[in-house]
């Protein structure tokens, strides 16, 4: 039986050519100071290394897209603490380690600083002031607070933050920051509390004595009410850290998820991050708190997102389906009813995002949810197939069916603006997206000379989508019955496939073009949305090897991804959001449509970048980085304002060993498939894969691959 060794140590070298499945030693990707970010589901704080918010860096504690602690600044003796060290056990908690300036009289600083931190659906942080000194030291400590209400919007694009009408009132030990009633935000208010402090206009004053080699301590709360959040604090005083909520949710979640240790330290590293990572950017509707769904990253979009979601779930199946299962719930639930061009709502529509913001009016649409996203709707009838692949049940399946059906009747109505049989956008009023695939940046769609397309424009990526959705809705008709003919569908399909292939091939680019504009003009150029044709299934199967050959060429691998448009086109530039960056969910999603085609070898070069990539990030991939190719920069080059954590970067991991892997449901015995994996990996094992209702563990190794039932409990 294959095992992994518990005392195998990995070298890192510069070479690749003595042992492939070492670390490449690249060395991390060496970035200035940054952001601090505290994640639990649609709360979080950012700060300063040392642990400050302060509202000009777009600092704060975020509670549902609303900024309720806008400064929060720690002062010893009135001066700053000097960040020494930042320590994250759980993304739900941080310490911050930092030294209070030299007393005085002394050459070096003796007092250390501690600010454990700690958020939920509002924060509480320790404070602990050691003191190495040889005497006593007097202390004054003030904590200043204030609390703007401001909308998350405001903040995160730098805008003039609204007068609002707030009160703040100073109590014995306590300071309260009330929002005046307005409409949905009536009733907000944020506390800030310790029973040790004095409490003046915007500050939390103590004044203390720290014995030589001694230790002080407090403990300040943050509690919010009138936004959806439960009564009490998130984290009581008093309880043991692994008692409180958020703990207790990380848990759950890693015990529903299926372990995994790899023998490569760099891949093994990065699916334990990954794993956390997606723990805690978990969201739920209080409403509906059995259903998980993943917000889109940390910081900015901690919200609900269509697509972000759905792939995020389809690339986890294997690993958690019920984070897939309450993903395709929660969006059901949210499913577009009714006609509204602002929102831009329409019958089967699956959301574009979510916003709970203090301010509706600044969300995209003017109100809570937008719908603009043109392949979200296909990609929820495709994750719905996926889980009857792997053997979710046809009676909770079956609660899916009418949104199903819905959905492929937006695809096959609505979604085709113009009746040529392709899925089209165009947006209905300029406060949505100017473009609403993926790439939903308002410079993302060129012609070969540059020149920007008209709408409503045909992606090739998103005709895939609905290629795949229109089999997935064929087969759940089968299993479930009702909706359209499973055989009327299948020919529909085949009918897109072609009519795709006779549209969008550019013979001059051996490849497909990114889209069609409002003349049917092909944006002939190259660019990786051609990667998810591969992925679903749409690409002729005689083009497929001249496809796969385009995208790792020169101009599109860079050696750590896939650029998300050619270095050859006209708008190439490698720091763009989309016209020359990568964007490893992106090149992950290629790399499984080449593995689809029989292209591993090709499949298994993508992910090997990919994971040069996540170890120069230290094991975890953010949103996006730089476009430049391997021999311009021997690191990837962090794009400055990427989220990380981000679902679909940390998801990317996970969907890596599944091609490496193989890994698969296999229809005919009801159980799973894998296959032997490369050298670089080492052995790998998955504990816990779940397929209807049964669990199995894959051991596999380069000589083989075996597949059994678990023999005893799941290790964390």
């Amino acid at each position: 039986m294959m095992t992994l060794s518990s005392d195998t140590r990995w070298t890192t070298t510069a070479t690749i050519q003595e042992d492939p499945r070492r670390p490449l030693g690249l060395g991390p990707v060496h970035r200035p100071a940054e952001t601090v970010t505290v994640v639990e589901g649609s709360s979080f704080s950012t700060s300063r290394p040392n642990g400050d918010m302060h509202p000009h860096h777009a600092d704060g504690l975020f509670v549902r897209d609303t900024r309720v602690v806008s400064r929060w600044e720690l002062r010893v003796d009135g001066q700053e603490v000097e960040p020494l060290g930042v320590v994250a056990p759980e993304p739900y908690e941080c310490r911050f380690v930092g030294r209070a300036p030299a007393r005085p009289g002394q050459v070096e600083p003796t007092l250390v600083v501690e600010r454990h931190r700690m958020v939920g659906h509002g924060m509480r942080e320790d404070l602990a002031v050691t003191n190495f000194g040889t005497e006593t030291a007097g202390l004054d400590l003030s904590l200043h607070v204030e609390a703007d209400f401001a909308d998350l919007f405001e903040v995160k694009e730098r805008r003039p933050v609204r007068a609002l009408a707030i009160t703040s009132d100073a109590a014995a030990g306590e300071l309260t920051f009330r929002l005046a009633a307005d409409g949905a935000a009536e009733g907000r208010l944020v506390r800030v509390a310790s029973p040790d402090a004095r409490v003046a206009p915007g500050v939390l004053l103590f004044q203390v004595l720290v014995p030589a080699k001694g230790t002080w301590r407090a403990t300040v709360e943050v509690t919010t009410s009138g936004d959806g959040a439960p009564p009490g604090p998130p984290f009581p005083v008093g309880q043991p850290l692994e008692a409180a909520a958020p703990a207790k949710r990380m848990r759950s979640w890693r015990h529903a998820t299926a372990s995994v240790s790899v023998g490569n330290p760099v891949l093994d590293a990065a699916l334990r991050t990954s794993r956390r990572d997606l723990g805690a950017l978990r969201i739920v509707d209080p409403e509906h708190p059995g259903d998980d769904v993943v917000a889109a990253g940390a910081p900015w979009f901690m919200a609900l997102f269509g697509r972000d979601s759905l792939l995020t779930s389809h690339m986890m199946m294997p690993y958690a389906p019920d984070l897939s299962m309450g993903t395709l719930r929660t969006l059901a639930r949210r499913q577009g009813r009714r006609y509204n061009p602002m929102t831009e709502e329409q019958p089967g529509r699956i959301l574009h995002e979510v916003r709970l913001g203090v301010d509706e009016s600044l969300a995209l649409g003017g109100g809570r949810i937008y719908f603009g996203s043109v392949d979200a709707t296909p990609l929820f009838v495709v994750l719905a197939g996926e889980a009857l692949r792997w053997g979710v049940g046809t009676a909770v399946l079956r609660d899916l069916k009418p949104a199903v059906d819905a959905a492929v009747a937006w695809i096959l109505g609505d979604g085709d603006l113009d009746g040529d049989g392709f899925v089209e956008y165009r947006r209905s009023s300029d406060r949505g997206l100017l473009n609403q695939g993926w790439k939903d940046s308002t410079d993302s769609m060129s012609h070969r000379s540059g020149a920007e397309a008209r709408a409503p424009i045909a992606l090739a990526e998103v005709q895939g989508y609905c290629y795949a959705a229109l089999l997935a809705a064929a087969d759940l008709g089968e299993a479930l019955g009702g909706g359209r003919d499973p055989e009327e569908l299948r020919a529909r399909a085949a009918a897109l496939k072609e009519r795709f292939h006779d549209a969008f091939w550019a013979p001059d680019l051996e490849c497909y073009a990114m889209g069609l504009d409002a003349d049917k003009r092909r944006l002939e150029v190259v660019s990786s949305n051609i990667g998810h044709c591969l992925w679903s299934g749409i690409v002729d199967d005689d083009h497929a090897e001249a496809v796969v050959a385009r995208l790792m060429a020169d101009d599109m691998f860079t050696g750590f991804g896939l650029r998300t448009l050619s270095a050859e086109s006209a708008r190439y530039n490698p720091i763009s959001y989309h016209n020359g960056s990568v964007w490893p969910h992106d090149s992950v999603i290629a790399a499984a449509g080449m593995h689809r085609y029989g292209r591993r070898a090709e499949a298994l070069r993508l992910v090997r970048g990919l994971l040069d990539a996540l170890e120069a990030f230290d094991g975890r991939l953010p949103e996006l980085f730089g476009g430049f190719g391997r021999s311009e920069q021997p690191v990837p080059v962090p794009y400055p304002t990427s989220c990380s954590p981000q679902a679909w970067a940390a998801a990317t991991p996970f969907e890596m060993l599944r091609i490496l892997l193989g890994l698969s449901p296999d229809q005919e015995s009801g159980a799973v498939r894998a296959q032997p994996v490369p050298d670089f990996v080492g052995a790998a094992a998955v504990t816990g894969i779940r397929r209807g209702g049964r669990l199995f563990d894959v051991l596999a190794d380069l000589d083989e691959a075996r597949i059994g039932e678990p023999s005893g409990d799941r290790p964390d």
